[in-house]
């Protein structure tokens, strides 16, 4: 079996040969660009280690890992469909804190500051983000509590996509179709309704948090206009991917929505279901009526009380799956929804079980996950929870992937 087929039979709820593996499928289920580079050189591969994600130092992976690893799935975005196959020496050199070498995509422009410490800038020369010296990865500089209100009319997400991008993604996808056997999880426009990121990040629109939530209870209809807009906006950006990419992707990454907290949702069930699931159906109708693709949800924490929602509005794939969070445990997801939304995740606790115990607590850890969530028909694809971080030993990701393809066989 193909891991295209693979990770079709699973997604459908049907049984694939073994359970599939994804690592990198999406920018929550990578893995640091340290540990990359140490996971490499004990396999013996020697490649310039590059970076796919500037802001959480993410490896761009090369494709003879992921053939050793087992992993079935490749990520089709925008944002890296141009660097993914240029030379590495196409990038921006630099030295990591830990003294390795590493390549950042093309263009990217990184200050050091009297104190060591590092300042990403944005394309207008402006400071984004910032990384502490010593640090694993940088942080967005922005207010959390703005101390402005929010201007519902300066809301205006973006609708379109630059004919360049679209072409460079459609060129990109076609290649990874045709040259490699991988299913293709594409992802490049979503919304963040609980969160409305896009709205927080916005610096005309400066908002925050705690605004937006209490907005959700005292201006509701205003919220209501504000997340019609966003969701329209999306659907426009969405059906141009689709007419670049079409059906080389298996599914698509609608929303990535943090709505959970360590021990509890971020909004009472009843106030999701008012103000938020309409949208969401209103996005996932619109992907099912015109695409063949499944829809992909990311949300952290503990989100137990929304997941039959977002079946109902039509979401398919949940990730990453956080069994540490409250409620969140492999038994409880699957006996109240298995058959009912595929989990993408999950295999792997990467809070405490993958960074602190030994290998051999990795590998029962995972062999108990990949039982629980493969007791039935499909419907599970094996991810560790989030990032595998710079200071995880590379001997429990080694036993962690190990695991995952020795215990995953079905067949």
């Amino acid at each position: 079996m193909t891991s295209r087929e693979r990770v079709l039979k699973a997604v459908n709820f049907e049984q694939p040969d073994r359970v599939p593996i994804d690592l990198g499928a999406i920018r929550a289920s990578g893995i640091n660009a340290v540990v990359y580079h140490e996971l490499k050189k004990r396999m013996g591969i020697e490649l310039p280690t590059r970076i796919h994600d500037t802001m959480q130092i993410l490896a761009e992976l090369d494709m003879e890992v992921l053939n050793r690893l087992h992993v079935d799935v490749l990520p089709l975005e925008p944002m890296t469909a141009r660097w993914a196959r240029q030379e590495a020496s196409a990038g921006v050199r630099k030295t990591l804190f830990c003294g390795l070498d590493v390549y950042f995509p093309p263009r990217t422009e990184i200050e050091e500051q009297r104190d060591g410490s590092w300042i990403l800038k944005g394309p207008d020369g402006g400071d984004i983000a910032r990384m502490p010296k010593d640090g694993f990865y940088f942080d967005f500089i922005r207010p959390t509590m703005a101390d402005t209100r929010i201007n519902p009319d300066a809301f205006r997400p973006s609708d379109t996509v630059a004919e360049e991008e679209l072409r460079e993604l459609e060129e990109h996808g076609r290649f990874l179709y045709e040259n490699t056997d991988k299913a293709l999880l594409g992802w490049g426009a979503s919304i963040s309704l609980v969160g409305l990121s896009a709205l927080l990040s916005d610096n005309i629109t400066q908002g925050s948090l705690d605004e937006w939530l209490c907005m959700l209870m005292t201006e509701k209809e205003t919220a209501h206009e504000m997340m019609s807009r966003y969701v329209e906006a999306t659907i426009k950006r969405i059906q141009l991917y689709h007419q670049a990419v079409g059906d080389f992707c298996f599914a698509w990454g609608v929303a990535s929505d943090d709505a959970g907290t360590q021990n509890a949702e971020l909004l009472s069930p009843d106030l999701f279901r008012e103000m938020i699931k309409p949208h969401y159906k209103r996005l996932c109708e619109w992907v099912h009526a015109h695409t063949g693709w499944k829809t992909y949800l990311h949300s952290c924490g503990s989100i137990y009380r929304f997941i039959p929602e977002w079946i109902d509005a039509g979401i398919d794939i949940l990730n990453p799956v956080q069994i540490a969070a409250a409620n969140m445990t492999p038994e409880r997801l699957m006996k109240d929804f298995a058959g009912k939304i595929v989990f993408w995740g999950g295999g792997c606790d990467t809070q405490k079980v993958l960074p602190f115990g030994s290998p051999e607590e990795v590998r029962r850890h995972v062999r108990r996950n990949i039982e629980l969530f493969s007791a039935g028909d499909g419907g599970f694809v094996f991810a560790q929870v989030h990032n595998i971080q710079q200071d995880v030993p590379v001997e429990n990701v080694e036993a962690m992937f190990e695991a995952a393809h020795e215990f995953g066989r079905l067949e």
